[in-house]
C-alpha cells in the first residue's frame, strides 16, 4: 500500500473531503462517484477520478493525483499525458479539471514549459497540505485525515488522537467509525515504520492495538494480511528486507518471497 493509495482510500470513504479541500461547497457534489479508470490503448490506469452523474451536464470530471514524494520533471508529463489519452479514449461529455495534492510544497517539481498554459489556469489546481491552515482541517474528519498525512511526526500523535475522538463523537455508525480509525492506524504505520502494533496503539490512545479491527483482521488472516498491509509501506519508506523482517518479526525469506511475488 503506497501513500497515494491512502489518499484514495480516504476519498472512497469520505468523498466530501475532496470537494471541501478544493473549496467546492455545492451540495450536488455528493452525487459524484470516485473510481480508477483504465485507459485501454495505453494499458494504464488513472488512479483517481471523480465522475459526476450524466444529469449534471455542467459539472466537470476531476482527475486527481496525490504525491508524497518528489518525482522530478516526469510527473506532469505523465499526469497530463494520462488525462489527454483518457479524453481521446473515452470522449466524455463532461468538461474536466485536474487537482494535484502534494503533502509538501517542495515535492512539486513545477509545471514544465511544454504545459505552461496550465500554470495559472483554473482548470488545474495544486494543493499543498503542509501549507493549509489548521482551520481547514476542522471542516471535516476527511479533511483532517488528509492533513494528518502531511503532519510532522512530532505533532502527529496529538492530531491522531484528536481525530479518533472526533470520529467517535461525530459518527454513530460503528462500521464507519472502525473504517476511519483503521485509516488513521494505516497512516501511522507509514509515518512510524520503526514502531510495532502495540506501540502505535499506545501512541494513539487505543491501548493494545490487538483490540482494534486492523490488527484482528490481520491476525485472522494470518501473516499474509500483515504482509499486504505493512510491507509496501515500509519498502516505500526505504527500509531493507532485513529491517522489515525484524519489524514484522518474520523470517527474511518470508519477506523476500512476498516482495518477489508482488
Amino acid at each position: 500500500m503506497k501513500t497515494d493509495s491512502i489518499f484514495y482510500r480516504i476519498f472512497q470513504l469520505a468523498p466530501s473531503a475532496f470537494f471541501e479541500l478544493i473549496g467546492d461547497g455545492d451540495p450536488r457534489t455528493s452525487t459524484y462517484g470516485f473510481s480508477s479508470q483504465e485507459v485501454k490503448q495505453a494499458s494504464f490506469t488513472i488512479d483517481g477520478i471523480f465522475m459526476p452523474p450524466l444529469r449534471m451536464r455542467q459539472a466537470p470530471i476531476y482527475f486527481v493525483e496525490a504525491q508524497a514524494y518528489r518525482e522530478e520533471e516526469n510527473f506532469y508529463y505523465r499526469f497530463f499525458g494520462e488525462i489527454h489519452l483518457y479524453l481521446k479514449d473515452y470522449k466524455p461529455f463532461h468538461n474536466w479539471r485536474a487537482v494535484v495534492i502534494f503533502t509538501e510544497k517542495r515535492f512539486d517539481p513545477g509545471i514544465p514549459e511544454h504545459y505552461s498554459e496550465y500554470e495559472d489556469n483554473p482548470r488545474v489546481q495544486r494543493i499543498y497540505l503542509n501549507k493549509l491552515s489548521s482551520e481547514v482541517g476542522e471542516r471535516s474528519i476527511g479533511v483532517g485525515l488528509l492533513q494528518l498525512i502531511a503532519t510532522k511526526p512530532k505533532q502527529a500523535p496529538a492530531k491522531g488522537r484528536a481525530l479518533i475522538a472526533r470520529t467517535r463523537q461525530e459518527l454513530t455508525d460503528v462500521t464507519a467509525q472502525r473504517n476511519l480509525i483503521e485509516l488513521i492506524e494505516t497512516i501511522f504505520v507509514y509515518k512510524f515504520p520503526q514502531l510495532n502494533f502495540q506501540e502505535i496503539g499506545e501512541m494513539l490512545g487505543l491501548g493494545d492495538l490487538k483490540q482494534t479491527r486492523a490488527y484482528q483482521e490481520a491476525e485472522q488472516a494470518g501473516e499474509e494480511k500483515v504482509l499486504k498491509v505493512t510491507v509496501p509501506l515500509l519498502l516505500e519508506k526505504g527500509m531493507t528486507v532485513e529491517e522489515i523482517a525484524q519489524h514484522c518479526k518474520l523470517p527474511v525469506e518470508t519477506i523476500e518471497q512476498f516482495v518477489s511475488k508482488n
